[in-house]
């Protein structure tokens, strides 16, 4: 009998029933008539009990033993894969010697470990600030870049810290409301107008002051650039100066173009300048910096982007289905808005997403048929995807705050 002692715990092994695994370390042990490489193989071993030590997990060695006995290797779904796989590797036991059924629950089971381990690493970068203030000694003025870092970066460093991260959602609040006014016929006369401005102005102040103290307590320019949320800072002033721009280029191409007649040039520039002020909706993209739930919002797209872009095409599959079947029972009808399939799409997808607005409707009885169909498909279709997306979302949301609270 091969004398073995496991963490305390004594078994015992036939040499021929360990010889009959020649690749494992009993096997070899067993098989093995050299004392030297005979202890290679085990941690310690005993002259007078023949009996060899292995300084390794007495329960886990059970299976490795029943094992041995029976040429099956249970797996228990207690146990944690890691551990598991590393006492099976030392031992040189393979999981090809597992049951079937035990072997794909294990390996279900470890790619969960590892997605969740994955899933927790990412969270943690994303609540990782761009910089450390160790990341400051030795570097130019890095005392006075430190305290500004800690002044923008981290609102838990002092009290001025916070007032800053309250101040720059406020300006954006402000923002997007004087945005949503200046539409506002009553405030386009000459005095709301100013206001408006004026009002604009104080905000892209403040903005481009926040970015250009981010640059400085910046320690590394490209990492800087790279960051998203420094990018989001950057889009959201930059209108405000193009705008400057194009209204100073409107006024001298208005004079020029006055002599020459040619008006329309000055038509497609005040189009450009709407749309550059549209551009300042993204301001409210700052928030994300300061909101736990956008962030959660964010991340929870970015990981389920393969169930979300699942959702997109069975969406397109079934707006392409449903409305070439509208088509083909409409297109005969005096005065049918389904004319075409493209002019199809629009019901089609409106019914799919259940909203239906009313204006197209199916006249015939295959018609309607085809759109009680289509609505039933839109049901089944957009409750599948929410209750995995609201519960991956209520879990990382819970885990970002959880991190926040730890740091």
């Amino acid at each position: 009998l091969l004398n073995i002692n496991v963490g305390g715990k004594s078994f015992q092994i036939a040499y021929k029933v360990a010889a009959r695994y020649p690749i494992t370390r009993l096997g070899k042990l067993a098989l093995c008539t050299d004392p030297m490489k005979k202890l290679q193989l085990c941690d310690d071993y005993s002259v007078q009990k023949n009996e060899y030590f292995f300084d390794r997990d007495p329960s886990i060695f059970h299976y490795i033993f029943h094992f041995y006995r029976s040429g099956v290797l249970w797996i228990m779904d207690e146990m944690c894969p890691s551990n598991f796989v590393e006492e099976i590797e030392y031992w040189g036991v393979h999981l090809k010697y597992t049951q079937r059924c035990c072997r794909i629950l294990f390996e279900e089971k470890q790619d969960e470990l590892k997605e969740y381990l994955k899933i927790e690493k990412e969270l943690e970068a994303e609540l990782e600030p761009l910089d450390s203030a160790e990341q400051f000694e030795g570097k130019f003025l890095g005392r006075f870049r430190e305290m500004v870092w800690n002044l923008i970066e981290n609102p838990y460093s002092s009290v001025a810290a916070k007032i800053i991260a309250v101040m720059s959602s406020f300006f954006v609040l402000i923002s997007i409301v004087g945005m949503t006014l200046s539409t506002v016929e009553e405030m386009k006369h000459k005095t709301g107008k100013m206001w408006m401005e004026q009002m604009e102005m104080i905000c892209a102040i403040f903005f481009t002051s926040e970015y250009i103290m981010r640059l400085i307590s910046s320690s590394s320019f490209k990492k800087f650039l790279r960051a998203a949320f420094n990018a989001v800072d950057l889009v959201a002033i930059l209108p405000f100066y193009i705008q400057i721009l194009f209204e100073n280029l409107d006024e001298g191409d208005t004079l020029y173009h006055e002599e020459l007649h040619k008006v329309e040039n000055v038509s497609k520039l005040g189009k450009v300048l709407k749309l550059i002020k549209l551009m300042r909706i993204f301001r409210i993209l700052k928030l994300a910096r300061h909101s736990t739930g956008l962030r959660a919002f964010g991340f929870t797209m970015r990981q389920c982007y393969q169930q979300v872009c699942c959702l997109f095409l069975f969406i397109a599959m079934g707006v392409f289905t449903f409305s070439a079947l509208m088509h083909s029972v409409e297109h005969d009808v005096p005065g049918t808005s389904f004319t075409s399939i493209p002019y199809a799409w629009w019901w089609a997808a409106v019914s799919l997403s259940t909203v239906g607005y009313g204006d197209t409707v199916p006249d015939t009885v295959l018609g309607r048929m085809v759109a009680f169909a289509c609505i039933s498909f839109g049901i089944i279709l957009n409750g599948m995807p929410i209750s995995i997306l609201y519960n991956k979302f209520s879990d990382y949301y819970a885990k970002l705050k959880a991190h926040e609270i730890e740091t």
